[in-house]
């Protein structure tokens, strides 16, 4: 028994290429993972600017499914990260989903949606110098304009937000901006 499974395992890939059209599965897949980090200002438009955010995400590959290029933006790619803060203000962490666009072979969009969780004030007291985050859930979102310096290496300027859509107290909301680097393997 242990060994069909064995046998099923290793072969899926090739069949799953053959009923989709999947492109030799070698040197054609996406690459395995995308690994950024950057630094953001954080929400200089709050009560809480005037610090810097240290920005980590990790960026799962586009399933292959067989779509024709233009198609491709159709298909996210899943990502977990987190934006740290350094002056004990609002942190969260995220995940959620990335639609990208290649403008270019080395120029790229691509704009993000999910949820997070972050330490902010919450409830009903404001506290001076912090944001009225409302509750500790919410939607994220986040755009980036991006170019491929290589293969491997890519920088991007991005633009993320969090806000709960009024579904708590109160929804002052976070929005941060920066640069970040890229690194594909």
């Amino acid at each position: 028994m242990r060994s069909a499974v064995v046998i099923i395992a290793y072969s899926f890939p090739a069949i799953a290429a053959s009923l989709f059209s999947i492109p030799a599965l070698a040197e054609d897949l996406p690459k395995i993972l995308e690994i950024r980090a950057g630094a953001f200002l954080h929400d200089p438009k709050s009560p809480e600017k005037g610090s810097i955010d240290g920005n980590f995400e990790f960026l799962a590959p586009r399933v292959p499914i067989g779509l024709n290029k233009i198609y491709e933006i159709l298909i996210p790619r899943p990502h977990i990260g987190a934006t740290l803060n350094n002056a004990n203000k609002t942190s969260n962490a995220y995940a959620g989903l990335t639609w990208n666009l290649n403008l270019t072979n080395s120029v790229f969009i691509e704009a993000t949606f999910g949820g997070s969780a972050n330490n902010g004030k919450t409830g009903h007291t404001v506290v001076p110098g912090h944001n009225a985050m409302g509750c500790t859930t919410s939607f994220r979102e986040s755009a980036s304009f991006g170019y491929r310096i290589s293969s491997a290496f890519s920088i991007m300027g991005t633009i993320e937000h969090m806000s709960n859509a009024g579904l708590c107290d109160r929804n002052r909301g976070l929005t941060n901006g920066g640069i970040r680097l890229g690194y594909s393997f």
